[in-house]
């Protein structure tokens, strides 16, 4: 019921990350599932998507990160031809396979998730990281046509007032922009948190969204 805004959707959750952000919530995902249940395959999965064609409005597509899939265009072209909208999450973190999904018309959703400033990713994100392909993927959003939205998970160190402006003229005239709170239950690095707290308050988080307003058309806090 939120996944998709506005419709109700299955949400098919592909292994595998190249990002180590510690606070991930999918952990087991991000680092890449070595036993998948066999009721997991391909068939099953449409023979599910076509049985509950009648109560499902969209798919989703999330991870992990989906775009390291070598078979994400194959599912996406499996599930389109059944009539369903597609909504990809996906870290940006790989341009060329988001190029390729929406010239092919495989896409109708985009969330892009921008961890923090988009030249400040390493050592935390991603220890040998380039910020092109995270701005390139973004120009690629803002340009295709389609529904998207940009979202930022909100924790210190990575998110502060400046990195959200930094955030913000990088992103200029987004449609939609979402700030996160973080989900602390289960992380990919538990050490991380044992420091001080990490979390911004209901009041901070509004506080940051006051900065984001000024570069986007719609910020929202989740």
């Amino acid at each position: 019921f939120i996944d998709y805004p506005g419709k109700i959707s299955c949400v098919i959750f592909l292994s595998g990350c190249n990002f180590d952000c510690p606070y991930c919530h999918n952990p087991d995902l991000a680092q890449g599932c070595a036993n998948i249940p066999s009721a997991l395959d391909e068939n099953n999965i449409l023979a599910f998507l076509a049985s509950h064609k009648t109560f499902l409005d969209g798919v989703v597509i999330s991870g992990g990160e989906p775009t390291l899939q070598k078979d994400l265009q194959h599912l996406c072209t499996k599930i389109k031809a059944m009539g369903y909208p597609v909504k990809l999450d996906t870290n940006g973190s790989r341009p060329h396979v988001l190029q390729h999904l929406v010239e092919d018309g495989l896409i109708d959703y985009i969330a892009m998730d921008i961890k923090s400033d988009p030249h400040a990713y390493a050592p935390a994100i991603q220890k040998n990281y380039d910020p092109e392909p995270i701005l390139a993927s973004i120009r690629i959003l803002m340009e295709s046509g389609i529904a998207y939205e940009f979202r930022t998970t909100c924790l210190k160190p990575f998110v502060d007032a400046r990195i959200v402006a930094n955030i913000g003229q990088v992103i200029e005239g987004a449609r939609l922009y979402a700030l996160q709170q973080f989900c602390d239950t289960t992380v990919l690095n538990p050490r991380f948190f044992k420091e001080k707290d990490r979390r911004y308050s209901d009041e901070e988080l509004l506080a940051l969204k006051a900065v984001a307003d000024e570069w986007v058309q719609t910020c929202i806090v989740r």
